[in-house]
């Protein structure tokens, strides 16, 4: 199997309410950068966008109700619509404060933390925020081998 040149393997693709307003939450929140972005013909929806974080990047895009697939379901709504999120995402830090540095900045930009950070049993600087868009975002770190193992 080959890969398309210059997109990476695996690129989450996020559906949000009010992309506007998580495109400039995540640029706050993370550091994130909009490479691109495409908005509805009345400016007030997110088409697609891309931005570029923690040396990766997602796709996301407005959430639109009256879109309908071929089947009669509707799979372009939020976390916030649906009721929660299906999945979290990862990000793997290089150092322990790193995680502690991170989520202070997402829960200073308005995310909510849903797992305090702490050293886990299976050795890694741990947490978990929700994003005011619904989405789930784990923050990770090894930590280093206890001495004499």
């Amino acid at each position: 199997m080959a890969f398309a040149p210059n997109f990476p393997p695996v690129e989450p693709h996020i559906c949000v309410k009010g992309g506007i307003e998580a495109i400039a939450f995540y640029e706050k929140a993370f550091g994130a950068e909009n490479t691109f972005r495409q908005l509805t013909d009345d400016g007030k929806r997110v088409l697609h966008a891309t931005l570029s974080l923690f040396g990766g990047s997602i796709m996301l895009h407005d959430e639109f109700p009256e879109y309908k697939n071929p089947d009669g379901e509707n799979d372009v709504l939020s976390p916030v619509t649906r009721g929660g999120a299906s999945v979290a995402l990862n990000i793997n830090l290089a150092k322990p404060a790193d995680v502690d540095a991170a989520v202070n900045r997402a829960v200073a930009a308005g995310a909510t933390v849903i797992m305090p950070v702490e050293d886990t049993f299976w050795n890694a600087r741990y947490g978990r925020i929700r994003d005011p868009f619904g989405h789930v975002w784990a923050f990770n770190a090894a930590l280093e081998a206890p001495a004499g193992e």
